[in-house]
């Protein structure tokens, strides 16, 4: 299976079944993501060079507006989408099977969990999953030790206040906090 064809398969959000060439493939794409965020995560870089392996794992020019802290950590990489100006501070990890898709502007914090992919529920196909994408709209901020759930939207300007547990989408210029994450309050208030 080519790299294109796993993406068209998990991007249109159909299950991905235990052992299958989309697992397997899952399986080579994590050996090659621990090689390179080995890299970034165990030497000192500089900010170019950081952007220059980011680039490599995800498969895309280099992005030289990006901010990266490490330690950084993914499973894939190759589902990774940032826009400009994007700050990524130490201990963030990124399952992105299902697509991670972060606008300009957007800062996250440290330890930042972003998650892309849910287990089937039955117990006798526990090991099958269903890929689902996260959006980060341009200038959100999440705070540190925040976790994003399969499927969740957070909106343009938004705040996710430290250790929330993002389960459902955040409206645009809106501040959540809280297990699960719940609306606080407008940024402007």
């Amino acid at each position: 299976m080519k790299l294109e064809e796993y993406l068209e398969h998990v991007n249109s959000g159909k299950r991905i079944v235990a052992n299958s060439p989309q697992h397997l493939l899952m399986h080579q794409m994590l050996q090659e993501a621990l090689e390179i965020t080995h890299k970034i995560n165990n030497e000192y870089h500089t900010s170019e060079e950081i952007q220059e392996l980011f680039g490599e794992l995800t498969g895309k020019p280099a992005n030289r507006t990006l901010g990266l802290i490490p330690p950084f950590n993914t499973d894939c990489g190759k589902n990774i989408h940032v826009g400009e100006n994007v700050f990524i501070n130490s201990g963030c990890k990124m399952q992105d099977q299902g697509g991670i898709y972060i606008g300009d502007d957007v800062l996250i914090g440290h330890n930042a969990c972003l998650l892309t992919l849910n287990h089937a529920k039955e117990p006798e196909n526990r090991a099958d999953m269903y890929p689902a994408p996260i959006h980060i709209g341009d200038k959100a901020w999440l705070g540190s030790n925040v976790t994003v759930l399969p499927g969740v939207t957070i909106g343009e300007g938004a705040i996710v206040a430290a250790g929330a547990v993002v389960t459902k989408d955040v409206a645009p210029n809106t501040i959540v906090g809280g297990i699960p994450a719940k609306f606080i309050k407008n940024v402007e208030d």
